[in-house]
């Protein structure tokens, strides 16, 4: 073990211990995505203390553990992935009906976001059961806070979470075009095997800014910016632009004028009116559309601007 990691368990001890951690409890722990150093002290005091890991692949977490110097016993770490998820889940159940603390890693970041963890967290909520998630590593907000592509304030556009693309040409082609009128940042995973196929497709959305960030937090970490119809050329430029897991950030869409003033009065009225009196008012007002104000109403109610 690593004598820095020896420390941090201590750190881990001191800094979290003082806090409850209930029993009969499922916790959903943020793993790193590629740099051990970025777990945090929350995580390692848990996992220290659960009495079983439920995970993605056991193997890779029992690497994990022993980099940082945990030793769990035999038979502490439960497999549960996509293929098996609503299997184990009940296994999992079983074990909070028993009044033991269970934690829940994906390989990689935040569990059920993109990865397995969702249904397993819905099986327990639905049973009664309480699910504590430990914040931490994720591949999404890692991209965004390096892309510039979410703004603050009345300038925020919010985002869109894509996740993974469908894989068959035509799909993907059919839910790049869907995405093409979406004006808010879109985030995208994409493996390398497949990103020249997605470069390509996202083409035709011409001059739109892109961002690919791949191998985030690892040694040969890169985050570039482009237009759309540039991804491509600038992949084949250089056989080592396509490895790694991506995460790609297609940017916020430029606001006509017209419609950039729309949504100023729209958040105005917000202020002071209910939500369909707001839009109504905003679309005499400015004769913007009134489904696309009552839209970007309801999405300033939901991040809370």
């Amino acid at each position: 073990m690593n004598p820095s990691f020896a420390q941090a368990l201590i750190a881990a001890r001191d800094a979290a211990a003082s806090q409850h951690y209930p029993q009969a409890a499922l916790y959903v722990v943020a793993t790193p995505i590629g740099n051990l150093a970025d777990i945090t002290l929350r995580a390692l005091h848990v996992l220290q203390l659960v009495d079983i890991i439920a995970c993605e692949d056991t193997r890779h977490t029992q690497a994990l553990l022993r980099a940082y110097g945990i030793d769990k016993p035999a038979g502490s770490l439960v497999a549960l992935h996509q293929h098996n998820e609503a299997q184990a889940a009940q296994q999992v159940l079983a074990r909070l009906q028993q009044g033991q603390r269970v934690a829940y890693v994906s390989d990689a970041g935040t569990p059920g976001v993109s990865d397995p963890g969702a249904r397993l967290v819905d099986s327990i909520t639905a049973a009664g059961m309480r699910c504590i998630p430990l914040p931490g590593a994720s591949s999404v907000t890692t991209a965004l806070s390096a892309a510039g592509a979410i703004g603050t304030g009345n300038h925020s556009t919010g985002f869109l979470f894509a996740g993974f693309l469908p894989s068959r040409g035509a799909e993907r082609r059919t839910a790049v075009q869907a995405l093409a009128g979406e004006p808010r940042s879109v985030l995208i995973l994409e493996a390398p095997h497949r990103i020249r196929d997605l470069a390509q497709a996202l083409g035709v959305l011409g001059t739109r800014r892109v961002t690919l960030a791949r191998e985030l937090t690892k040694q040969f970490e890169e985050i570039t910016s482009h237009v759309a119809q540039d991804l491509d050329a600038w992949l084949e430029a250089a056989p080592q632009r396509s490895k790694g897991e991506f995460v790609v950030v297609l940017h916020p869409t430029e606001l006509a004028p017209q419609q950039s003033q729309a949504l100023d009065v729209l958040r105005l009225l917000l202020q002071e009116l209910p939500t369909k009196t707001a839009v109504r008012l905003a679309a005499q007002i400015t004769g913007a559309a009134r489904n696309t104000l009552y839209d970007a109403a309801l999405q300033e109610k939901s991040t809370g601007s």
